[in-house]
């Protein structure tokens, strides 16, 4: 019995062992990662004073999460008026980059400098808008103290004066319009000092070409009717176009967001221009201008038109090198504002 009994411990202590060795042996735990963290050091770019030290910054940490810290420190400086680089010659950094892929070490040295005060780019944009409409309808209506005091609220006897001003005052209520609730703007705010310059040129050329398009001595255009037409009929198509672009682009960007998407033609007729430039909005726009010269067939309007156009080239320039740089399968066709020219 004794015999027995033990050989069957022996076998039931086998089979136990098998069972025992068929079971996963559990894994040993995974030792935490070890963090390596950062130490930055923010410098004064024109004293080379160090402003502040900050330690311990997550590798993960952005460029605005720096500012944001900076910030805690000299509440006066938010995020949108800082500055920061790697070098005092070097350009600003992006908000969205991150501290761990910039080429430094555990300890960065980052260089401040103070943009000034800033405004965001909608109130710029509806700034700029506002005040031409507002100036253009002065003249319109002929307010005192602009021409002779016998033309005071007088109205003009040419419909191609009236008619200008119903273009002039749709274009701008379109930009405040597609400012408000078109455009996503990826840039967050401007220099204040900025809006005097931009406010400047769009004021005071609202007011000189007004001031001779709704002059009591005003000549209609040489061609008469057909040359109004003609530029009217200018006009509204590239007004059309413009706005379409401008949805087009909308389309393209999710709300917040700052990636960059090659535009492509949708199914309206108006985004077809894609296909030969990269900026049609700056083309719909230069011809909605040429348009309006051709309407008015005043100077102040073609001088506005050509200075436009090369601002608006240069504009155009940066953002079609910007894109080829970007995509390798940017489309080659493509030229900058005027299709196969410029």
């Amino acid at each position: 019995m004794d015999v027995l009994a033990l050989e069957a411990k022996s076998v039931n202590g086998a089979d136990n062992d098998k069972k025992s060795s068929s079971r996963p042996k559990p894994k040993p735990p995974k030792k935490a990662k070890r963090i390596v963290y950062f130490e930055v050091e923010i410098v004064d770019l024109k004293t080379k004073e160090k402003l502040l030290l900050l330690d311990k910054v997550e590798p993960t940490a952005t460029v605005l999460d720096i500012k944001a810290l900076f910030h805690k420190s000299y509440p006066k400086w938010y995020p949108a008026r800082q500055s920061l680089r790697l070098d005092a010659k070097a350009k600003c950094l992006r908000d969205e980059e991150i501290l761990q892929t910039l080429p430094v070490g555990t300890t960065a040295s980052f260089y401040f400098s103070d943009l000034g005060p800033q405004l965001t780019w909608g109130t710029v944009f509806l700034t700029e808008c506002v005040g031409p409409l507002i100036i253009y309808l002065m003249f319109y209506f002929h307010l005192p103290f602009i021409y002779s005091a016998k033309y005071d609220f007088t109205s003009s006897k040419h419909w191609v004066v009236h008619l200008a001003c119903m273009c002039h005052s749709f274009h701008y209520i379109k930009r405040i319009l597609e400012t408000m609730f078109v455009h996503r703007i990826s840039h967050g705010t401007m220099p204040l000092r900025n809006i005097f310059k931009n406010c400047g040129y769009y004021w005071c050329s609202a007011a000189w070409m007004a001031y001779y398009i709704n002059h009591p001595l005003y000549t209609t255009p040489y061609y008469g009717q057909q040359q109004v037409n003609t530029g009217l009929y200018i006009f509204l198509f590239c007004q059309v176009g413009n706005f379409s672009i401008h949805v087009a682009l909308r389309n393209l960007k999710l709300h917040g967001s700052k990636t960059k998407k090659i535009p492509y033609p949708t199914k309206n007729p108006f985004t077809w221009m894609f296909w030969l430039v990269s900026c049609p909005n700056y083309t719909y726009e230069v011809g909605s201008w040429i348009g309006f010269t051709l309407m008015t067939q005043c100077v102040p309007v073609a001088v506005f038109t050509l200075v436009g156009f090369i601002q608006m080239t240069v504009w155009a320039k940066g953002k079609h090198y910007g894109y080829i740089k970007e995509y390798r399968d940017y489309p080659t066709l493509r030229s900058s504002i005027l299709p196969f020219i410029l």
